[in-house]
């Protein structure tokens, strides 16, 4: 019988016999996609400060569900990764077999290749509330992003992980000799205003560059 493990549920540890997994935080790996060129309208700009404005003295109270659809989606939507040929997807079944062994599960947020549902991944969006003790929100995202890999037949993706009012992006790579690593990148502030604005350029720069 296959093995088989749920994203929401699966541990670094367990993760890590699957592949041969490594994560680090060198900011080095992020230069190219944190500095592509992408100019902030002055529309885009009123925005997110209206936004922030609005949401920051309630983000640390929001439920999970609260902060994902006040808050994040808000942001999510005015990016608008939807075009002809690719969607987001919320709630996203995705299944892939690693090594022998299933991966499956639901990811939060998944832009994909697809319309009515996802083909082809190219970026993954997970959110958690710090609260909620037990499961590691990280963990969850590196198993998606190795799934999406083996789906993709790729060495590479990209994806971010929230925690309450602070967002981490992550780089997953693959090497030659299927070894993978995840890269993390410094902790983003969305509850400050500049740090709002490098996220939504991160995002933006997901869309026009790393969503073909």
């Amino acid at each position: 019988m296959q093995t088989s493990y749920s994203f929401s549920n699966i541990k670094f540890s367990e993760l890590k016999k699957i592949v041969p997994l490594e994560k680090g935080s060198s900011q080095t790996k992020f230069e190219e996609w944190f500095s592509l060129p992408y100019h902030l309208t002055d529309e885009e700009i009123y925005f997110l400060q209206d936004h922030l404005d609005f949401h920051k003295d309630l983000v640390p109270y929001y439920s999970e569900e609260n902060l994902k659809v006040k808050f994040i989606a808000v942001i999510l939507n005015k990016i608008r990764f939807a075009n002809k040929k690719i969607n987001d997807f919320y709630d996203a079944s995705l299944t892939a077999v690693v090594n022998g062994v299933e991966l499956n599960g639901f990811a939060d947020y998944m832009v994909a290749k697809g319309t009515d549902e996802p083909e082809q991944p190219y970026f993954f969006l997970q959110e958690f509330k710090p609260s909620q003790v037990g499961k590691k929100v990280d963990d969850q995202l590196f198993a998606e992003l190795v799934a999406a890999i083996a789906l993709n037949e790729t060495n590479v993706i990209r994806g971010c992980y929230i925690i309450g009012q602070n967002w981490y992006f992550v780089i997953m790579e693959k090497d030659q000799n299927n070894n993978y690593f995840a890269h993390i990148s410094k902790q983003f502030d969305s509850l400050e205003i500049e740090d709002l604005l490098q996220i939504y350029k991160n995002l933006q720069i997901v869309k026009l560059h790393y969503c073909q």
